[in-house]
């Protein structure tokens, strides 16, 4: 096993994933470990859109700015939290999730809630990255 990597994993013991993501992310010794806040679907002037979607679009692109405020890219992602207030539309979502983090699936965690810290608040995305 390379010990210089992020490794992801599904176990051959456990159920497969229900959708993409990896059960079991190791993580190298000595890495940095990177927790940030969650983000959410809001743009450079503190517009938050009414569309779910296009709050989504935002979050991402907000993620990417984190990361790469710190150096980091979508391989050093190594958890994801998800809420959200309303059903996501898994077609569009998983396109999204590709053009930003590819089909590299880090371990995740995603619930529909009632409400976030804002009302106009649909979703939050929190991540976790090491390198």
């Amino acid at each position: 096993m390379d010990t210089d990597k992020i490794i992801r994993l599904n176990p051959d013991n456990v159920p497969a994933p229900v959708g993409n993501y990896s059960h079991v992310t190791i993580i190298p010794k000595n890495a940095s470990l990177y927790t940030f806040s969650g983000q959410i679907g809001i743009d450079i002037n503190g517009i938050v859109p009414d569309n779910f979607n296009e709050q989504v679009i935002l979050t991402f692109k907000n993620i990417q700015q984190l990361l790469s405020s710190q150096d980091l890219v979508a391989d050093n992602v190594i958890k994801v939290n998800i809420w959200a207030t309303e059903e996501i539309d898994w077609d569009f979502f998983d396109n999204e999730w590709e053009n930003v983090f590819g089909k590299k699936y880090p371990s995740m965690t995603i619930a529909y809630i009632t409400a976030l810290g804002l009302p106009e608040l649909k979703i939050e995305i929190e991540i976790w990255a090491s390198k």
